[in-house]
């Protein structure tokens, strides 16, 4: 069995578990560990209110190594007051106290339901056996990467291996997302490990670009969580001299890590609540990056062409109106617009096409809608879904 579980970096154990948060007795609690301490970067969620595992998380991170993470699905641990930052804190001691650590050498996770305090008795003797079955192996892997999902139906895990002056280094990455998702930083909980050699300002940089440029473009539904958390791990067990600078051994980590996320964000469009497949919106001929951003993400999150895309409809129109209305700078007389390879629109006029090869291009599990707003020189681009009963259904159901 090939290992593509956040276990494959050399360094990495980990473990998932049930321990009752859950009512459905799926895995619940789990823990990535590296006994020999990690270089830790991460990124948060921007929210104004945030959960108390990351406010934790926020400050056990500034500490020189880092030995666990930590992670329940179930309960937000959100809006919980002191009792919620006491709770975090609680588990952070609990596992470091199992593998011998310090509780600031511990990060923590929480997701779930908004505004219920943690069921501590549970947690506490789910960490104690989630523990106690601490591994490398591929199963370890996957257990840790089931007990994170909430709404999620399937568990999103990439991996890519590249070498670095000789020395194979694995980066290898695991996340739970499949609603609220629209945030100004990681989109969800996602974990990444690596046994790299590299500094952690570097580290961070890595990591924070990576994920502005793939999570971060992901939208399903435009709402921010505030519980998102991405955090990488490096063992620095690879053998590689260690990365230190802004060099070529620096760019070629920096883009696999960027092209992990971009998988993983991928597989958290395609498993969307209620989603059957995905769209790229990429903008071109913008005054400003900030403007080309601005609309890529108003078309991504436009109801109507979400629905439209659902039905497998070429209705281009929703398409400009969503960027009419983002208030962006564009010239009416230039805009264009194409579905796939097919322009439906051009130089602010409709144009003759094939409606059945449009919308065969929209049926596939991914297309691209690609806008030129004919105002400047800039592109940016945002990742969606299509939106159907299901989304609907499972949020009139889920209790927050």
């Amino acid at each position: 069995m090939k290992n593509i579980t956040v276990t494959a970096p050399k360094g990495f154990l980990a473990a998932g578990i049930s321990c009752g948060i859950k009512k459905s007795g799926k895995k619940d609690i789990g823990i990535i560990c590296c006994p020999t301490g990690a270089k830790a970067a991460g990124v948060f969620t921007t929210n104004k209110i945030v959960s108390a595992a990351v406010t934790i998380s926020k400050k056990h991170i500034k500490t020189g190594d880092t030995e666990a993470i930590v992670a329940n699905s179930g309960n937000a641990n959100t809006c919980t007051g002191n009792k919620g930052l006491e709770d975090a804190i609680k588990m952070c001691k609990t596992a470091a106290q199992l593998i011998d650590a310090k509780a600031n050498q511990v990060l923590v996770a929480s997701t779930g339901i908004i505004g219920h305090q943690l069921p501590m008795d549970k947690i506490s003797r789910g960490i104690i056996l989630a523990a106690a079955k601490l591994s490398s192996s591929p199963q370890a892997g996957n257990d840790f990467a089931q007990a994170i999902m909430t709404t999620d139906l399937r568990c999103k895990q990439a991996i890519k291996a590249i070498d670095i002056g000789g020395a194979k280094i694995t980066i290898a990455g695991t996340a739970k997302g499949a609603g609220m998702i629209g945030p100004n930083m990681a989109t969800t909980l996602c974990f990444i490990t690596t046994d790299a050699a590299i500094t952690k300002p570097l580290l961070q940089k890595a990591l924070k670009d990576a994920v502005g440029n793939s999570l971060n473009k992901l939208t399903v539904d435009g709402h921010q969580s505030t519980n998102d958390t991405a955090i990488i791990l490096a063992s620095g067990l690879a053998g590689n001299k260690p990365i230190t600078k802004e060099d070529a051994r620096y760019k070629k980590f920096a883009a696999a890590l960027s092209q992990l996320a971009t998988d993983l964000a991928k597989q958290m469009a395609l498993d969307a609540e209620g989603a059957t497949r995905m769209f790229t919106v990429v903008v071109n001929g913008a005054v400003s990056k900030t403007d080309a951003a601005k609309a890529a993400r108003a078309v991504a999150n436009y109801d109507l062409v979400k629905c439209a895309i659902h039905g497998g409809d070429p209705n281009w129109g929703r398409i400009i109106c969503a960027v009419g209305s983002c208030g962006v700078k564009l010239n009416p007389n230039k805009l264009t617009c194409a579905i796939g390879n097919i322009t439906v629109f051009k130089n602010g006029q409709p144009v003759k096409f094939n409606p059945k090869k449009v919308s065969k291009i929209i049926t596939q599990k991914e297309h691209t809608i690609t806008i030129n707003l004919g105002a400047g020189k800039f592109s940016d681009f945002c990742f969606g879904c299509d939106l159907s009963k299901g989304y609907v259904t499972i949020n009139a159901d889920y209790h927050t």
